[in-house]
């Protein structure tokens, strides 16, 4: 970026947290509606939905001037425009097409690098040729499940953590689901072919019992005690409660070597318990992550043999 801040980097928040992100941030130069600028390299930041590497700006006086500086750097862009919106429109119209189709779960996620921009005012360019995220703005889109429908909505974190991350449950593996109630969790386990033992204080939806490869428990999800359980290939988590409470089962399992892979949800009341997001992060191999449907929550992801922590 040409300033006198040298390198910069680009963070755009989740609509409604951008307060959150910025409390993660230092050397912040510049706020563009959800956008923060930092100076240098990229910075750990959790509640970011896509990141901006390498942040240029552009003198572009036209419209045809704009589109000509995105297609000599790479051909894939998506516009971030928070005014101006016209005039990002008529640049767009200008670049190769890029199909932003919603995906069928569990197809990959696109292959391909895409760019950001944003216009600051009507003759200045500012531009990321990679981003964090393969998805327009950081923000997948899924097509709807087809029959049998999913007994909530809950489900569409799931099929953005394993879209995200390139992995998934395999048939045949052993699951448990805590907080499953109603069931959107378990609905994509069982479906992926796993086996599902669902732990909630209220039942699985009927459909869902009716399959053979799940299996719901009445009661506290807490006490699923490795020792009682036994070796899982995947510890699932959606449950409302306090994150050190969260923490401290993650904690009891992974003590107790009998759980392979975690996807769990850190629910958040207010900004009291983000001390828990250092704990996290410090556990090694994880990855802490605000998805796309998240609401006050980040999803906690350790999977097998993954090495150390990758930006998705």
């Amino acid at each position: 970026m040409s300033s006198g801040f040298g390198p910069c980097t680009g963070y755009l928040a989740p609509l409604g947290f951008l307060p959150q992100m910025q409390a993660e941030l230092s050397a912040v130069v510049a706020v563009h509606e959800r956008l923060v600028i930092a100076a240098g390299p990229p910075q750990t930041c959790v509640w970011a939905e896509n990141i901006w590497y390498e942040v240029e700006s552009v003198h572009a006086p036209s419209i045809g001037t704009a589109a000509k500086e995105l297609k000599s750097r790479q051909r894939n862009w998506w516009p971030y425009a928070w005014h101006l919106h016209r005039r990002h429109a008529l640049i767009q119209e200008k670049l190769p097409h890029v199909a932003a189709k919603p995906l069928h779960f569990p197809e990959a996620k696109p292959p391909s690098t895409l760019g950001s921009f944003a216009l600051l005012d009507e003759q200045t360019l500012l531009l990321a040729n990679r981003c964090s995220s393969p998805f327009p703005n950081g923000a997948p889109a899924f097509a709807e499940p087809s029959s049998p429908l999913p007994p909530s909505r809950a489900y569409l974190k799931l099929w953005e953590t394993f879209t995200r991350l390139g992995i998934q449950p395999k048939p045949g593996e052993r699951c448990i689901d805590l907080g499953a109630s109603p069931g959107g969790w378990t609905w994509v386990l069982a479906h992926l072919g796993a086996e599902v033992t669902g732990y909630d204080r209220a039942p699985l939806d009927p459909s869902l019992l009716a399959l053979p490869n799940v299996h719901g428990v009445i009661g506290d999800a807490f006490q699923t005690k490795p020792e009682k359980i036994g070796a899982i290939d995947w510890l699932f988590s959606d449950v409302i409660c306090y994150p050190e409470r969260m923490l401290a089962h993650i904690q009891e399992w992974r003590a107790s070597g009998l759980c392979k892979n975690y996807v769990c949800t850190i629910k958040f009341q207010g900004d009291a318990h983000y001390g828990v997001i250092a704990d996290l992060l410090r556990i090694e191999g994880s990855q802490l992550m605000h998805l796309h449907c998240n609401k006050h929550e980040l999803t906690w992801v350790l999977l097998a043999d993954q090495g150390p922590a990758v930006s998705l």
